[in-house]
């Protein structure tokens, strides 16, 4: 039989709240829900409350993340050094001479990213995260302050330089539209000395089945302190999900021929769920490099594996944060972007209504699903990874480029390591040997 959903009060008016409730409350309680890939949340609101007003889809607004920067000589506040870098332990910026340590302004403070996602309307994105202009040079020079030399900073591996003359640090953290200066950091948290004891115990554990030439050459010391760039993500959305979902009702056994068989009863539902959606913090690859995950060639998807990043913790950008690290630049835009975001913000709203379908026993099919985004807001971060990479040549003359890769937040390692093929068949057909030989034993004992 065909009914209402039981949990509704009519079909076109859903709130979210448990499919158990036989009378829900008037005013059903926002629950949270974690993504486990990206660290992002969704959120149900009430269906009956006035609806937000639809945002002009032409509306841009743009946040200037780099207002006050300043390129050239950053110097200590105390002795006026250059000589600036991330002390790992504190999370501080330190000056090297005098060892007196600072921090750069929280992320959340100087761009309000804290603010409410509910009323977030159009598109507003960071200065940083605005579309690379192909023509601009990746090679900028800088004229040093201190001697009057000129500086050339490739802005492909690294936003700061030594004088060559007077050896003060230059560092470039006004914006250009080639995607090197983003809008905040990520600092490192974890310590080299720790990442490669994780690498390390990592490899260890799949040593057995390695190829010989990768222990031969694996060295965990070789790791390198990386950033890479990221899209932070935040979305406002409404969801309305329609489909039919069934309950059974009873169980029997039925005679058919000479076997028997198992057979349901199942009422038939009709089921709505109208909801909002925010989703806070998601983060998308913004390298064309690490978004191209050939699995044949590469384990770029190895990277995925180690979020989510505590982006909450980020700081305004400040390239002495660089210094001792290498980088990846941005070179995708929004409009390349913004399909995988939507797409996982639909995931984030399809998982979110899984803990409200629980009365319905035999499953769910969704025949409509519709996500409108109102609102979204795009900043660019640099995040800080902890990797090794190993370039495995195979015998039919192609390579495949292995990862193991350690979250410098978290500690969270995962990677790829080449496997030794000979060895793998040998122990799987002697597993597979052993297996006959025990069931042909346990035959003639009658067992």
């Amino acid at each position: 039989m065909e009914n209402p959903d039981p949990t509704s009060r009519a079909p076109e008016q859903q709130p979210l709240s448990s499919p158990q409730d036989q009378a829900p409350p008037a005013a059903p309680e926002p629950v949270a829900a974690t993504n486990p890939v990206s660290d992002s949340w969704a959120r149900g609101a009430d269906s009956s409350e006035a609806p937000t007003p639809e945002p002009d889809d032409d509306a841009t607004r743009v946040i200037q993340t780099d207002e006050g920067a300043t390129d050239g000589l950053a110097k200590c506040s105390r002795c006026g050094a250059t000589d600036i870098s991330l002390n790992v332990a504190t999370g501080n910026l330190r000056c090297n001479f005098c060892r007196f340590e600072w921090s750069a302004e929280s992320a959340n403070d100087a761009f309000d990213l804290d603010g409410d996602i509910g009323k977030l309307l159009g598109v507003t994105v960071g200065s940083g995260s605005s579309d690379i202009v192909p023509s601009t040079d990746e090679v900028m020079t800088f004229k040093c302050s201190a001697c009057g030399a000129e500086v050339l900073i490739d802005t492909a591996s690294s936003t700061q330089a030594r004088c060559h003359w007077c050896r003060n640090t230059l560092s470039m953290n006004q914006q250009v539209p080639n995607g090197a200066v983003p809008d905040m950091i990520l600092p490192f948290k974890v310590p080299k000395e720790t990442a490669i004891a994780s690498i390390n115990k990592f490899v260890q554990k799949r040593r057995f089945f390695a190829h010989p030439l990768f222990r031969a050459e694996f060295t965990a010391e070789n790791v390198m302190g990386v950033y890479l760039p990221y899209m932070v993500v935040d979305i406002n959305a409404h969801a309305r999900l329609s489909g039919e979902g069934e309950h059974q009702t009873r169980s029997y056994t039925v005679k058919v021929g000479d076997s028997q068989q198992t057979r349901y009863d199942a009422d038939l539902y009709n089921v709505v769920r109208d909801f909002d959606v925010h989703v806070s913090d998601l983060t998308v690859e913004s390298s064309s490099d690490r978004l191209e995950q050939i699995t044949s060639q590469n384990s770029n998807n190895i990277i995925n594996t180690i979020m989510p990043f505590d982006v909450e913790n980020a700081v305004r950008y400040d390239s002495n944060y660089m210094k001792g690290f290498t980088s990846e630049r941005r070179d995708s835009n929004l409009d390349e972007l913004s399909p995988i975001a939507f797409t996982q913000a639909e995931d984030i709203t399809r998982n979110r209504v899984n803990s409200t379908l629980g009365f319905y026993d035999r499953g769910v099919r969704w025949t409509q699903q519709d996500v409108n985004v109102r609102g979204q807001r795009w900043v660019s971060a640099y995040l800080p990874v902890w990797l090794y990479s190993y370039q495995q040549h195979k015998s039919n003359g192609k390579t495949f480029l292995h990862y193991v890769a350690v979250n410098a937040r978290t500690g969270e390692t995962m990677g790829s390591v080449p496997i030794h093929q000979g060895k793998l068949l040998l122990v799987s057909g002697g597993v597979e040997v052993a297996g006959i030989i025990a069931a042909i034993v346990l035959t003639a004992l009658g067992i």
